[in-house]
């Protein structure tokens, strides 16, 4: 028998280098960007005016509605960005904990999401503070929203798969709450019954309404050591949620 011809792999297409123009874009773009997130730690995403940053940084406001045509087009492209961090943030820590236990993975989840709205206050209240009065987000900001949900649908799919998940210890909801939470089935991934899904949910809240107490300054003088706190308390969620198997 002939021997196995061994196919090398083929090399990747290099990209085509951006074009001078296209830098300097990308530069101008992610500045406008940076201007916008300073205009809205100072006064709020009500007070964003495209013509005030197109003062600072020097441009004629002609030149700046090139980039962003209107303010909630910016406005959207902080959205995506901000929430794009936050997940990459999240799914790193889960990553780093894939091989633990629902509970490592769940509090890495937390840390992650915890660490980047500390690092990044004015950002995340962007996605999590008061709407932004005359603002819609459009469709485009879904998918970067549902990717730490998604991320703990996963984390409640491998509970409900694991050998120590009771189903019996937790009864399903009433019909009312199974069609209350509908539109989160889709989420999920499949055979996740409609008690676990309730539990994610609670947890999901709560985990968000932490972040907010601390980001926002609802915890000064009241917890020292946050992070200490922080780590206890998702955890002690965990367990009270049934979100910890026995073997976590």
């Amino acid at each position: 028998m002939s021997e196995p011809v061994t196919v090398p792999p083929v090399p990747p297409v290099p990209s085509a280098p951006r074009t001078a123009r296209e830098r300097v874009r990308a530069e101008l773009t992610s500045e406008i960007k940076e201007v916008a997130l300073a205009q809205l730690a100072s006064s709020g995403g009500a007070a964003l005016s495209l013509r005030a940053i197109a003062r600072e940084m020097g441009m004629a406001s002609s030149a700046l509605f090139r980039y962003f045509h209107n303010r909630d087009a910016l406005l959207t492209e902080l959205i995506i960005d901000s929430y794009s961090a936050l997940a990459e943030a999240a799914e790193a820590a889960e990553e780093r904990a894939h091989h633990q236990s629902i509970e490592d993975r769940w509090a890495a989840i937390c840390h992650g999401v915890r660490g980047w709205a500390v690092a990044h206050p004015h950002e995340y209240a962007l996605i999590f503070g008061s709407p932004i009065p005359g603002y819609a987000a459009p469709p485009g900001t879904v998918a970067p929203a549902s990717r730490v949900p998604l991320l703990l649908g996963d984390l409640l799919g491998d509970l409900r798969a694991g050998p120590s998940y009771d189903a019996g210890a937790h009864p399903e909801p009433s019909e009312s709450v199974r069609r209350a939470i509908d539109p989160v089935r889709p989420m999920m991934p499949e055979a996740v019954p409609s008690d676990l899904i309730v539990r994610g949910l609670m947890a999901w809240t709560y985990l968000f309404g932490a972040v907010s107490f601390e980001v926002f300054g609802h915890r000064h003088n009241v917890i020292l050591d946050r992070e200490a706190f922080f780590d206890h308390e998702v955890r002690r969620l965990a367990a009270v949620l049934g979100l910890v198997s026995a073997q976590s």
